[in-house]
C-alpha cells in the first residue's frame, strides 16, 4: 500500500483521523522533524510534545514521542492536554529546540493535526516546513522506541508545563483588578484547551466566572466547530444574554485564538478585536512598536499606525509567516483575521489566554462597555464592517477556479471601483472606499474563504455576493 504524500499547509498537517491521520503518518511526520532537528544542530536541548482534547490526541503524542526518542532526541511530554500557547511558552521556558503539538486547533471533530513549533516556541517559516516534509520518510524507515523504554532511559519525561507559564503571565499582566472589577465573565472554551484556565486565573475574588463547554467532548456539539466565529459562538452569546454578563470570552480548540461577545450578547468580529487589542496596548498600556498583520486583517490596523507613529508590515496568511516578521522587527503585536493574536514581550504565537486577559483589563481600566470600546475604536480611525464566506470546492477544480478569477479584471465590486489587485497569497481586490475583497484557498481543507472590509455597513453582502460570482460558485 503507498505511504500517504504529507505537505504541510499554513500551520503545520491536518488530515481526517482514520483515513489519513493514522499512528503511521504521525509517526512519519515525527520522523521528518527529528531529522529536521537534527540537521538544525542542539537536538539535544530537546523537544516539548503536547497535545488536544481530539479522539486520541494523547495516544498520537505519544506516538510522536517514542520516534523522537528513538533518535535520542530528549522529549518533555506533557502530562494532560495543554492549551498551543503553554505548549510554545515551555519551549521557550526549557530552552528546548522546538515542539510538537497534536491538534487540529478549530477543524471539525472529524480531524486532527501535527503541528510544529521553533526554539522561539513560534510557527516555523514555510522554508523550514518544505524541509521537514522532504524528510518525511516511507512508513517502513520509521524509528521507534516504545514509550515505556523511552521512559526507562529517560528520553521521555512528563511534566506540567502549566506553573512556568501562569508565572511568566503575572510579569505581563497584573490580574488582581480583573479578578475584583466585579465583572460577569462568560468564557466559552469550545469543549477543548481552554477550559479552566480563566477560572484558575480570576476566580476568588468579585469577578464571576461562568464557563460553558468546559468538559471534554471530541464531537463538539453545539457548533460545527470549535473555531470562535458564529454560528459555534450562538449558544456563548445566548448565554451571556440570559445571565446578563459584561463579556463573552471564547476560545478556540486549542486555546490559541479567542472571539468576544459584547454586554449585549453580541459577536464583536475578528478585525475589530485585533484593531481594540492593539489600541488597549496602545493607550492602556502606553507600548509603543510594530504591529504586524496578515493581508486578510483589517485596514484599520494602518490608521492606528498613522495615528501613533508605529510601523505596520502586512504578510500573508498564516503564522509562519506572522511569526518570522514578528522577530525580524521586534513587533508589539501580531495577528490574524481568525482571531490569533500573538504579543512581542511573549512568545510569536497566538495566546487566547493572554489575549482574553488583555480584553478584560482594557474593559476594567477605561470603565467602558463592550460596545462604548468600539465606538471609541470608531472614533479614531471610522466606522468598518466586515463578513466571510467559506465555501467548499472539489480540489481537482482548484487550478480552473484560480485562472478564472485571474483573468476576471472586474472594474467594481459591490458597486466600487475596484482600484487594485494583490497576489501576494490569494486575490485581493482594493476598493475605491478602502476596503478590500480578498478570495484565498485554505492551506489545510478544501475551502476558499471570501472575506470582505469596507466602510459601508450596506456594501458588505453585495461585495461578498460579487467575490462568489467570481469563483463561479454558489454561496448556499
Amino acid at each position: 500500500m503507498q505511504d500517504t504524500v504529507i505537505r504541510f499547509g499554513t500551520d503545520g498537517w491536518r488530515g481526517v483521523i482514520a483515513e489519513d491521520y493514522t499512528f503511521t503518518n504521525v509517526r512519519r511526520c515525527a520522523q521528518g522533524f527529528a531529522r529536521y532537528l537534527l540537521d538544525q544542530g542542539e537536538a539535544q536541548r530537546g523537544v516539548v510534545v503536547g497535545y488536544d482534547k481530539r479522539f486520541g490526541s494523547e495516544r498520537f503524542a505519544a506516538a510522536a514521542a517514542e520516534v523522537l526518542a528513538a533518535h535520542n532526541i530528549p522529549v518533555l511530554l506533557t502530562q494532560s492536554a495543554t492549551p498551543t500557547p503553554v505548549i510554545s511558552y515551555a519551549v521557550v521556558a526549557n530552552r528546548a529546540m522546538g515542539a510538537v503539538n497534536i491538534t487540529a486547533s478549530h477543524n471539525p471533530g472529524s480531524d486532527n493535526g501535527f503541528k510544529v513549533r521553533n526554539q522561539y516556541g513560534g510557527a516555523i517559516d514555510p522554508a523550514g516546513l518544505k524541509e521537514i516534509e522532504a524528510r518525511i520518510p516511507p512508513s517502513e524507515e520509521v524509528l521507534r522506541l516504545p514509550l515505556e523504554a523511552a521512559e526507562a532511559r529517560g528520553l521521555v519525561r512528563r511534566f506540567d508545563p502549566a506553573p512556568a507559564y501562569l508565572e511568566h503571565l503575572k510579569g505581563l499582566i497584573d490580574v488582581e483588578p480583573i479578578r475584583q472589577a466585579g465583572l460577569t465573565v462568560v468564557v466559552d472554551a469550545m469543549w477543548g484547551n481552554g477550559a479552566g484556565w480563566f477560572s484558575r486565573l480570576l476566580g476568588g475574588g468579585k469577578t464571576r466566572i461562568i464557563e460553558i463547554h468546559n468538559e471534554r467532548n471530541p464531537i463538539f456539539p453545539e457548533m460545527l466547530r470549535p473555531e470562535p466565529i458564529p454560528p459555534n459562538v450562538d449558544v456563548c452569546l445566548a448565554k451571556v444574554r440570559e445571565v446578563g454578563a459584561d463579556v463573552g470570552i471564547i476560545t478556540d480548540g486549542d486555546a490559541d485564538r479567542i472571539g468576544v461577545a459584547d454586554e449585549r450578547g453580541e459577536f464583536i468580529d475578528q478585525l475589530r478585536v485585533y484593531a481594540l487589542l492593539v489600541l488597549y496596548l496602545l493607550e492602556v498600556r502606553k507600548q509603543r512598536g510594530p504591529i504586524v498583520k496578515t493581508l486578510s486583517t483589517t485596514s484599520m490596523l494602518w490608521k492606528l499606525g498613522q495615528l501613533y507613529d508605529v510601523p505596520v508590515y502586512e504578510t500573508g496568511v498564516g503564522f509562519k509567516y506572522v511569526a518570522p516578521k514578528m522577530l525580524e522587527t521586534n513587533a508589539m503585536i501580531g495577528g490574524e483575521e481568525s482571531g490569533g493574536y500573538a504579543f512581542g514581550n511573549h512568545v510569536p504565537e497566538r495566546d487566547g489566554i493572554l489575549a482574553g486577559l488583555y480584553m478584560l483589563d482594557f474593559l476594567v481600566k477605561t470603565g467602558r462597555k463592550p460596545t462604548e470600546l468600539v465606538n471609541y475604536l470608531f472614533s479614531k480611525v471610522g466606522p468598518h464592517y466586515y463578513d466571510r464566506v467559506d465555501l467548499t470546492y472539489p480540489m481537482e477544480q482548484r487550478e480552473a477556479i484560480q485562472q478564472r478569477i485571474r483573468t476576471a479584471h472586474p472594474e467594481r465590486i459591490g458597486g466600487l471601483h475596484v482600484t487594485g489587485l494583490d497576489t501576494t497569497d490569494g486575490f485581493k481586490f482594493g476598493l475605491e472606499d478602502g476596503g478590500w475583497l480578498l478570495i484565498r484557498f485554505s492551506g489545510t481543507e478544501p475551502i476558499i474563504r471570501v472575506y470582505t472590509e469596507t466602510t459601508d455597513k450596506s456594501r458588505v453582502r453585495p461585495i461578498l455576493e460579487d467575490g462568489v460570482r467570481l469563483l463561479g460558485l454558489n454561496a448556499g
